[in-house]
């Protein structure tokens, strides 16, 4: 009788961090979609799914924590937690005072979430798949300095950051086929 080792640490969290990414994926494309028809002005739709998009990350964030448990700390994990709650407390207030308040907070959530998912990414290269999140990470903090400057345009318009969800969402998508090949080679 043949004994099957169990999974290995590594394995387990690629295992569920594919499952997420695809998830995030999925969110991200449906996200953009439906907010593309209401990039003009903030409707009180709009405004729910403004709120709903660092919810959404908050969540994603526990999950990669627990997931992440047997792999490192997940403190960072905690920060963007807590940073996605202020980035949808911020945004919920930002609402109500126009497209130039979201885009400034909606940037500053960005810039800060991207820093994160840059640092989070690196030590985790050794798992696979994380190269995409190293590159989302970075263009993150580059798109939300430019959501804040484009704060103060003369008639500005959310369709940058709406956009901004659509490559991160196929980030996320490549980081999960990538992590598919990981947990099949470990």
């Amino acid at each position: 009788m043949s004994a099957i080792a169990a999974p290995s640490g590594i394995t387990e969290t690629a295992s569920a961090l594919r499952r997420l990414y695809f998830v995030r994926f999925a969110f991200a494309i449906v996200w953009a979609l439906v907010m593309f028809t209401m990039a003009k002005e903030i409707t009180p739709v709009g405004a729910v799914l403004l709120v709903l998009y660092p919810l959404f990350d908050v969540g994603a964030a526990v999950v990669d924590a627990k997931a992440s448990r047997t792999t490192g700390s997940p403190v960072l994990l905690y920060v963007n937690m807590a940073v996605s709650l202020v980035a949808a407390v911020g945004l919920g207030i930002a609402s109500a005072s126009g497209i130039p308040a979201v885009l400034r907070v909606w940037g500053a959530w960005a810039i800060v979430s991207g820093l994160v998912q840059l640092i989070v990414a690196v030590p985790r290269r050794k798992m696979g798949g994380q190269w995409p999140m190293i590159l989302s990470g970075g263009i993150s903090v580059l798109a939300g300095a430019s959501f804040v400057a484009s704060a103060g345009a003369d008639d500005p318009a959310l369709t940058s950051a709406v956009g901004y969800a659509i490559p991160g969402g196929i980030f996320f998508l490549l980081s999960a086929l990538r992590l598919g090949r990981a947990a099949k080679e470990n």
